[in-house]
This record gives C-alpha cells, sequence and structure tokens, in this order.
C-alpha cells in the first residue's frame, strides 16, 4: 500500500476572495472551478500543491484560533525572506511574526491568510 499527496482543502467564507488572495499574492495559479457563476470550488495549483477552496455552508464554525491541533500552517519557501516580508508588508498582509532565524540555514516567517489560516515563509541556505 503506497499514499501519495493528492491536494489540500479549505474552506472559505468567501472561496472567490480567498482564491484571489492566494493568487495575486502568493502566486498561485487557478486551475479550476465548480458550481458555476457562484463556484463551491476553486483549484489552485500553489507551488505543485493542488488546493482546493471551498465555499463554506452556512452555520460553519470560524477558523481555530493558534496554538490549536490539526493542521497548524502552509509552508512556502522562497528565495529571500527579507524582501518577500517587505513586499507582504507592503500589500498590508498581517504578519504574526517577523522574521526569525531558527537554526544557521533556516530563517522563518510568518503571516495570516484568508480565513485564518497561517502561512510560512522560509528561506533555506
Amino acid at each position: 500500500m503506497g499514499y501519495v499527496y493528492d491536494h489540500l482543502h479549505l474552506r472559505s467564507r468567501d472561496a472567490v476572495a480567498a482564491a484571489r488572495f492566494y493568487v495575486e499574492v502568493l502566486e498561485a495559479r487557478e486551475t479550476g472551478r465548480e458550481g458555476g457563476e457562484s463556484p463551491s470550488r476553486i483549484i489552485l495549483d500553489l507551488g505543485g500543491m493542488r488546493m482546493f477552496i471551498e465555499q463554506a455552508p452556512e452555520g460553519t464554525g470560524p477558523a481555530a484560533v493558534p496554538p490549536h491541533r490539526g493542521i497548524e500552517h502552509i509552508g512556502l519557501r522562497v528565495e529571500d525572506i527579507e524582501a518577500t516580508v517587505a513586499d507582504l508588508a507592503a500589500r498590508g498582509i498581517p504578519l504574526v511574526s517577523g522574521i526569525t532565524d531558527m537554526r544557521p540555514g533556516l530563517r522563518i516567517a510568518f503571516f495570516e491568510g484568508p480565513d485564518g489560516v497561517r502561512i510560512e515563509v522560509l528561506q533555506r541556505g
């Protein structure tokens, strides 16, 4: 038996706006939509990771507040973390933490995406 990664599935209070964020800010590429004029699901490719963003039905609970159990964050590797953090800040994207040197060769920073999704940018080298 073998397992192969297939997708990450997010629920959003506004799937169209969330997808726009990932496309405009993180350079994701939209690969499909389901549900017609008001899509129920938008499919993105984010750095090789397939992501489903589903319109959350009425009554869906709020996002978990960190720290919490379950998926903690999405990690995206970048070439220049300082330029990336400066770009995010200039766009008004809420930073959760500034750049932290975790150990030699690993620098990280966190920011908040749509629907409370925490996103880490990291530079290795």
